[in-house]
């Protein structure tokens, strides 16, 4: 039974497969939702622009246009609904390309359909935020799924490292990133945090994003770590 605090959703399920497409249909039925059903990811984002939906479920393996290729669609169309993707393959690979295009959570099949509907009670809680699948700060930009990154209309070729570490100052505008975090979201807990490492990919970066453009957005600051913010000439 429903509960006072979970009121009815509006729920887009994308899922080919007849069988799972009306278990899930009867399932949001019987919860007192509301949720309609597109079989393809084409059909996924002419109904999302067409209607507004609390969530969207997302079926990874579509034919032709797949999960990933519509979520990422979805968010390029402005539509930032909660999406949980659903998938046959416990793959975190696939976990991590899901999130990079724009899905908030993860669900393998076989799931229990009390946990697909505690996940997403979870997602329409936090309510819908812009996740844009690139990040930008300044002139930069950074996109995750690609792994490519901009200053304004040139594109700069950085190393698997250099990209780790800028994306995480780019994750976080305007912070001060500590020697210690970065050290732990691009090395193994297990690297000798007594190297001068960060202080050297630090200007690796610099060498490639700052200076070649006359700017100055990743900066040091004295004793606490690094930060980057909008560009300064």
């Amino acid at each position: 039974m429903r509960g006072h605090d979970s009121p009815a959703m509006k729920v887009l399920v994308v899922e080919d497969e007849l069988k799972m497409a009306s278990l899930l249909l009867r399932g949001f039925r019987n919860n007192g939702d509301a949720p309609d059903i597109a079989r393809t990811g084409e059909d996924a984002v002419w109904m999302a622009r067409a209607a507004e939906y609390d969530s969207i479920v997302l079926d990874v393996m579509l034919p032709g246009q797949d999960g990933f290729e519509t979520c990422a669609e979805l968010r390029e169309a402005g539509i930032w609904a909660p999406v949980l993707m659903l998938t046959a393959r416990e793959s975190i690979e696939d976990r991590v390309r899901g999130l990079d295009v724009g899905a908030d959570d993860y669900l393998v099949k076989p799931f229990s359909f009390a946990e697909l509907l505690a996940r997403l009670r979870a997602l329409v809680r936090r309510g819908e935020r812009p996740r844009p699948t690139v990040l930008k700060v300044g002139e930069l930009r950074l996109d995750p799924a690609t792994r490519q990154v901009w200053r304004g209309t040139d594109e700069i070729d950085l190393t698997a490292k250099e990209f780790t570490l800028l994306e995480a100052f780019m994750r976080r505008p305007g912070h001060v990133l500590s020697r210690d975090h970065l050290l732990e979201q691009a090395w193994d807990m297990g690297y000798d945090n007594r190297s001068n490492v960060i202080a050297v990919y630090i200007n690796y970066l610099r060498e490639k994003i700052d200076r070649p453009f006359g700017t100055r957005s990743l900066v040091t600051v004295r004793g606490a770590g690094y930060r980057l913010g909008e560009d300064a000439r």
